[in-house]
């Protein structure tokens, strides 16, 4: 069973950042392609970024390119979004999520991370 623990959210003002982390349990995080999505209150969930299992390939959502930056350790079985010069349209809940490919698709999400900017 894989679990997905976020954390590093919380309350900023505009213009600050923060970090988010990704915890994964079981053996398949090296594997797996690593993405971070959000979701605002009234609004559909979002991606932000994906990083392939390997490191490289990223990927961002226009509204975050420049300013978000997603990396991975896979001896940790960690991943992490670094986000700078935050916006108050940031503010959302951040979903760390995991896919990876074995005859079947398997996709595994956290239960979400709290991320508030302020003006």
């Amino acid at each position: 069973q894989v679990q997905l623990v976020e954390s590093g959210g919380g309350l900023v003002q505009s213009g600050g950042s923060l970090r988010l982390s990704c915890a994964a349990s079981g053996s398949i995080f090296s594997i797996s392609a690593l993405g971070w999505y959000r979701q605002a209150p009234g609004k559909q969930r979002e991606l932000v970024a994906t990083i392939r299992s390997s490191g490289g390939g990223t990927n961002y959502g226009d509204s975050v390119k420049g300013r978000f930056t997603i990396s991975r350790d896979n001896a940790k079985n960690t991943g992490y979004l670094q986000m700078d010069s935050l916006k108050p349209e940031d503010t959302a809940i951040y979903y760390c999520n995991l896919q990876y490919t074995a005859i079947k698709r398997y996709e595994y999400w956290g239960q979400g991370t709290q991320v508030t900017v302020s003006t």
